[in-house]
């Protein structure tokens, strides 16, 4: 069994992605449950060009399961991704200064597009690490709903399962203010993701 796990480098407005660390951290990690598995990991560079490219490639390896992870600042918890809108910011550049041309990302599609995971089982998961985490019927106007939006394109509501995750900003030692402290730390992070990315392997067997 193969599972590609995926991040995003850094984008205006955020030098520092979390998701980037998050995903080279689960990767390495090799609980039982996981030890016959074949964990790839990949960061795309947050732009919407490198999003195609890159998203091909990675389909193109025929994995049982993709799981992405992304940014969300303002959000105060994990937030499991259960639909994607067929719709981009004309407002905010992309790393590379892009900006799209239309507010849709595919004007001859419908308005969303629904995921292909047992979404209730997968929140489960995460909430046993003790992280706060919520379903999210909105991915958002930016790279990680076009990144979502573009993958359950490519598998059409088929295999392999995609899951997109947001994450808020990590703790840091640098930053002891009261908001900081309710940020979760990479480490109850990755215990969380490791939950999650066990039951995406359970769900793929189904």
């Amino acid at each position: 069994m193969r599972i590609l796990i995926a991040g995003f480098g850094p984008f205006p407005g955020a030098p520092f992605n979390p998701s980037a660390l998050l995903t080279a951290a689960l990767a390495r990690k090799r609980r039982p449950a996981l030890t016959e598995i074949e964990i790839e990991s990949h960061i795309f560079a947050t732009a919407y060009t490198a999003v195609d490219r890159d998203l091909r490639r990675l389909l193109a390896r025929k994995p049982d399961a993709l799981l992405i992870f992304g940014l969300a600042a303002s959000r105060p918890h994990v937030c499991v991704e259960t639909r994607a809108p067929n719709a981009v910011s004309l407002l905010s550049p992309d790393a590379s200064g892009r900006r799209p041309r239309r507010a849709t990302i595919d004007k001859s599609k419908p308005p969303s597009r629904t995921g292909n995971t047992p979404f209730a089982y997968l929140l489960s998961a995460l909430r046993r690490s003790g992280v706060s985490a919520h379903l999210s019927r909105d991915a958002g106007r930016y790279l990680c709903n076009y990144a979502y939006w573009r993958a359950l394109q490519h598998v059409e509501g088929k295999r392999p399962l995609v899951q997109f995750v947001h994450i808020p900003r990590i703790a840091t030692k640098e930053r002891r203010r009261k908001l900081n402290r309710r940020r979760p730390s990479l480490a109850k992070l990755t215990a969380a993701a490791e939950n999650l990315l066990s039951a995406l392997v359970a769900a793929s067997r189904r």
